[in-house]
């Protein structure tokens, strides 16, 4: 039991460190730093049960494999490089949401993604 409490601990700091939603690959290459023997289906094991507990939330990009990150975190949005494919969080919201829904609707929550290339790939 002492082992997989390590490897739960180790995918949990390094969610928590973690500057953008990460892939199982990236988690197990982070997390292995930490606990070496850490296998990806143990990753994949370990998010599905931390997801069910509402510890990690899931972030999808269409056309794209889930990415991970822990959740409680303070409302954000992302941007998605279409050249190198990594994905970055931004925070800034936009006041005006009802704006863009048709009369009569009523927004509960929303998502947005950007699209395009980030600054390193636009140089």
């Amino acid at each position: 039991m002492a082992r997989k409490t390590k490897q739960k601990e180790a995918i949990v700091s390094v969610l928590r460190s973690a500057e953008s939603p990460l892939s199982p690959a990236e988690i197990q290459t982070r997390a292995s730093l930490l606990v070496p023997s850490l296998g990806i289906a143990t990753v994949y094991r370990l998010l599905r049960i931390l997801k069910e507990n509402k510890k990690v939330v899931t972030v999808e990009i269409p056309g794209e494999s889930p990415r991970y990150e822990i959740s409680g975190r303070a409302h954000h949005h992302h941007f998605y490089c279409r050249n190198c494919h990594q994905i970055f969080e931004f925070g800034k919201c936009t006041d005006k949401i009802e704006e863009l829904v048709p009369k009569g609707f009523l927004v509960q929550e929303h998502e947005i993604i950007l699209y395009g290339r980030c600054p390193s790939c636009a140089k």
